[in-house]
């Protein structure tokens, strides 16, 4: 059996759940989803639960097996919490405003960005008085959705737009990413001048 895929999915008493022919239909109070699932691959409720049976034990059914139940896993949780993302933006003069279904960025260039939402994708902004102290944090971006790999591919989008530098930080990146820092010319060239200074003392 798949470690993963021999799991039962807890579904809580809010959710249904419909099956027709190899498409699933989720629903639950923040919406509906739906899923085709890989041929040989079956999914039912018993008890309180959702379980996820494959028809053959061959390789490629045993991998369909765990596929499936994450993907129907992830529909439950997205139907009952939702997903959500968080973005931060760095850098003097950056900013981000959500206007409707797209977003609007002003992060260094000669011209604003604008990013479409899908219309599934929740967004909000909070602000900051960017300091020495938050590294010049001016904003944090949060998406939401009940589609997990929606809400990842937008948040990547975005990030796409002003990845974050490894000198200064500024750009945009995920709440919690570490961003690897390098040290610029201008350092670079004093270490070098200090070392050079102490040596020619010796």
């Amino acid at each position: 059996m798949s470690r993963i895929g021999k799991l039962p999915i807890p579904v809580p008493d809010a959710v249904t759940m419909t099956v027709a022919g190899s498409q699933v239909t989720i629903t639950g109070p923040k919406g509906q989803l739906e899923q085709m699932l890989p041929g040989g691959v079956a999914v039912e409720r018993r008890d309180g639960a959702l379980v996820v049976t494959r028809a053959a034990d061959d390789r490629a059914h045993r991998a369909r097996h765990g596929l499936s139940r994450t993907l129907v896993a992830n529909m439950v949780e997205g139907v009952t919490k939702g997903y959500t993302k968080v973005l931060e933006i760095y850098g003097i003069g950056f900013r981000a405003v959500v206007d409707g279904q797209k977003i609007v960025l002003s992060i260094g260039y000669s011209h604003p960005v604008e990013v479409l939402l899908p219309q599934s994708i929740g967004a909000s902004v909070e602000t900051f008085t960017p300091t020495t102290v938050n590294n010049y944090l001016v904003a944090k971006l949060t998406l939401t959705g009940i589609e997990k790999w929606l809400v990842g591919q937008v948040a990547a989008r975005i990030r796409d737009q002003r990845k974050p530098e490894p000198f200064k930080g500024k750009g945009i990146r995920y709440a919690g990413e570490r961003v690897r820092r390098k040290s610029g010319k201008a350092a670079a060239v004093a270490g070098a001048a200090g070392t050079g200074g102490a040596g020619g003392g010796k």
